[in-house]
């Protein structure tokens, strides 16, 4: 822009451009002092409603700003934070469970379908077997367990039926260290065992539960934990069952700080309910029936209610009975199913055969092949029992499952009883 003294230089037409000119120029100012002023109304706005905010209102503010900005960060820390305690609770958790499989190593011994006997010599094979083997036939006709001999020093004693088998032991060494053997001796003895078994199943139950820890229990209930030696699930042996998982979860309860006396008696009672005769319901519901009945505390009738997730876990320690189950019941070589397909098939025959008129006892060898009959002779007279076997015959082969034949052989025996007067 010329300065003013010379603007005697230009002429008119020259000045009225300045003057447009200067008049443009204050017009745009005039605008941006419009917008200036606008901008400092809305500043003056917002810093007049952020002081009438109040302190808490004021944080939130602030703490949602920072949010905003810190949210990806925080999501991530929290993955990796989870990440890193899912790896460390997973080692912790194999350590534990390994450790607790070593604990669950046991020495019991259990015998499934074969037990033996040794012998002292030749000499007292021979009285078992007795004259034309009338001893043997005796033995295997009261027990309902074949004797097998040959030439080792051992006799076995073969039956599907685990306290059948352990009446036959226990009665064959009886007779052997009385050495009078003979089918009324035999007949006798082995009556005295059967009354003895409870004497037994007592001894077996006290020795289970201290094997696992646990005393001075009633003794009703130590007669049946006793009765776990004769019992298999799924091919596996109650009592072995019961003593590994048993110290399995045990170890499991030490290491996770739970109630160990809690999980020790859950596991050792666990599955109670499959050796209680006569109770109706699944053996949860017989077994924790059964603990009631003796009054056991709340907590481990619950381990037993819950060991199969019939019900939702109360507890830490229901979860801890469980898992040893599972350890114990699924680890390689535990169960053989096809021993329990065995048992079941022979127990079949066995009903079918038990449910004829005049039938007194019945007994299956020989994986079922075998059947023997014992028929009440004030029922069955001869001819009928000729025909009772027909019967038998053609039933089992509507009904039962078997390999190969199967040979019936039905026993009628009268015998005539007499004693002198006391003198």
């Amino acid at each position: 822009m010329a300065k003013i003294k010379d603007i005697k230089k230009f002429g008119s037409d020259e000045i009225k451009v300045l003057v447009e000119d200067l008049h443009g120029q204050r017009k745009s100012l005039e605008r941006r002092e419009d917008e200036i002023k606008k901008r400092e109304d809305e500043l003056k706005n917002a810093l007049e409603k952020v002081s009438k905010m109040t302190a808490d209102e004021g944080k939130k503010l602030l703490l949602k700003e920072v949010q905003k900005d810190i949210k990806a960060e925080v999501a991530k820390s929290i993955r990796t934070a989870k990440e890193r305690i899912k790896q460390e609770a997973k080692k912790d958790s194999q350590e534990i469970l390994a450790d607790a499989m070593r604990q669950g190593l046991t020495e019991y011994v259990a015998e499934y379908t074969v037990s033996s006997i040794k012998v002292p010599n030749e000499e007292v094979k021979g009285r078992i077997i007795g004259k034309e083997g009338r001893n043997i036939r005796a033995f295997e006709r009261v027990t309902g367990v074949e004797l097998e001999l040959d030439e080792t020093s051992e006799i076995k004693l073969s039956s599907f039926d685990s306290i059948r088998r352990e009446i036959a032991k226990r009665a064959l060494q009886m007779l052997i260290k009385d050495t009078r053997i003979q089918p009324s001796r035999i007949e006798e003895v082995v009556k005295q065992t059967k009354r003895r078994m409870n004497e037994v199943l007592l001894e077996e139950g006290k020795r289970i539960a201290e094997e696992c820890g646990v005393f001075n229990l009633p003794t009703v209930v130590l007669e049946l934990i006793g009765r776990y030696k004769f019992r298999t699930s799924y091919g596996q042996n109650l009592a072995v069952h019961t003593i590994e998982e048993t110290k399995i979860g045990v170890a499991i309860a030490k290491d996770i700080k739970a109630n160990v006396e809690v999980v020790r008696l859950g596991c050792l009672l666990h599955d109670i309910g499959k050796v209680v005769a006569d109770e109706e319901g699944t053996h949860v519901e017989v077994g924790v029936a059964t603990l009631k009945k003796y009054g056991f505390q709340r907590e481990v009738v619950a381990c037993v209610a819950e060991h199969h997730e019939d019900k939702p876990f109360s507890s830490v320690e229901s979860v801890t009975v469980w898992i040893a189950d599972a350890i114990s019941g699924s680890r390689p070589g535990a169960r053989y199913e096809p021993h329990e397909d065995y048992v079941k098939r022979m127990d079949k025959i066995e009903d079918i055969v038990a449910g004829f008129s005049g039938v007194e006892s019945v007994y299956a060898f020989q994986a079922g092949r075998d059947v023997r009959v014992i028929v009440d002779p004030k029922e069955i007279d001869d001819d009928e029992l000729t025909v009772l076997t027909h019967k038998i015959i053609k039933k089992l082969e509507k009904e039962a499952e078997y390999a190969g034949q199967v040979k019936v052989t039905a026993i009628r025996e009268v015998r005539a009883v007499d004693t002198t007067v006391a003198k």
